[in-house]
């Protein structure tokens, strides 16, 4: 990689030894495979929250089923792999000259791409052409625009950025922490989750929590082994854990004591073991042709995650009336194509970016892409 700043975006399920292929190979291959996972959480529907609610069950399982599996494993993955190259790297730099190289990958890209959503996506909308949110009060455009104290409205991506930035804040103490402190801080983010306490130092304190385990594995040589466990016990902790999450999800009581909280808890340890699914699936695919084309767009994955809601809101009402709103025949194809889509818009993007002054085309991409 051309970049050292660029690895904050930049091991099988059998009990027999599995090839170990190269963990910078098995890393680019997990960013791309992420953030096309990224882009099924975020996909269009044509429907408002309340209408998803009621959508027709068939299309509405097949989308939640994709969303949880492949989806939800993306960040708990993009969090762990953080960690794991910032327990490596962290140490080479001194204090000021790191922090300033992750304010330039990651809060720069962060601040550019949110005012480029609500200049075009909040724009378009006040021109009464698309259906998206518009600035309400100067408070809330500041908020849009630097992530301060709420989740995005239009790039609901970007609050990852922000987070992971606070992580990167706290690395070079995490890694010289031993690992008892680091299990007893893991504990205490789960009791924050647990308790539903709104503090916006973090938004989403899961994003921690996945960043000290990334440090952990690094620091204990967990990759390899983690790609090796049985695919027989994988199997049932998937049953297991996908059983609770339904029956917390659909099945408890809205009202009973504490649902929702103990929802957002159980959806901790469901994230980080189909983002462990997810892992060993990568690291038998690093190996085999298609491994090594997905791999040839790793440069441009960063780039992906940061824009593929523009393209969401501008374009995904237009190609939606061909094919129609979730619940509609055309919609499951639709919904299947919509990363390759997203995918082929973004090296068009990337190919004007790369016409950009240098400092611009630095500032939009983080440095990951090459001239």
């Amino acid at each position: 990689m051309s970049n050292p700043d660029a690895e904050i975006m930049s091991s099988a399920t059998s009990a027999a030894p599995v090839a170990q292929p190269r963990m910078a190979e098995v890393i680019q291959l997990a960013r791309v495979v992420s953030i096309l996972g990224i882009v099924y959480v975020h996909a269009w529907t044509g429907l408002t929250a309340e209408e998803l609610a009621v959508a027709p069950a068939g299309q509405a399982l097949w989308r939640w089923v994709l969303m949880e599996s492949f989806g939800r494993s993306a960040v708990p993955l993009l969090g762990m792999i953080s960690g794991w190259l910032v327990a490596g790297s962290v140490a080479r730099r001194s204090y000021p000259a790191f922090i300033a190289g992750k304010a330039r990958t990651i809060l720069l890209p962060m601040f550019l791409w949110n005012a480029l959503a609500i200049l075009l996506v909040s724009g378009l909308a006040a021109m009464g052409l698309i259906r998206a949110p518009v600035p309400e009060n100067m408070w809330w455009l500041a908020d849009e625009l630097f992530v301060l104290v709420t989740p995005n409205h239009i790039n609901v991506q970007t609050p990852f950025l922000r987070d992971l930035f606070i992580c990167m804040l706290l690395a070079p103490l995490l890694v010289r922490l031993p690992t008892m402190a680091l299990l007893a801080g893991a504990v205490l983010i789960a009791g924050w989750i647990g308790g539903g306490w709104q503090v916006p130092i973090l938004l989403r304190p899961a994003i921690l929590l996945f960043f000290i385990a990334g440090i952990l594995v690094r620091r204990h040589d967990l990759a390899p082994r983690l790609a090796a466990l049985p695919g027989g016990w994988m199997a049932v902790g998937f049953v297991v854990l996908i059983s609770a999450k339904v029956w917390l999800e659909f099945r408890m009581p809205p009202g009973a004591l504490g649902a929702s909280r103990l929802a957002a808890l159980g959806d901790i340890p469901f994230r980080m073991f189909v983002a462990l699914c997810m892992w060993q699936f990568i690291w038998r695919l690093t190996a085999t042709p298609a491994g090594a084309w997905l791999r040839r767009f790793e440069p441009y994955a960063f780039l992906m995650f940061c824009s593929h809601l523009i393209f969401t809101w501008l374009f995904g009402p237009l190609l939606g009336q061909i094919t129609g709103p979730l619940g509609s025949p055309g919609y499951p194809v639709y919904l299947i194509v919509q990363p390759a889509l997203l995918a082929g818009a973004t090296l068009l993007l990337a190919s004007l970016i790369r016409r950009l002054p240098d400092t611009l085309a630095g500032a939009l991409s983080g440095g990951r892409l090459e001239r």
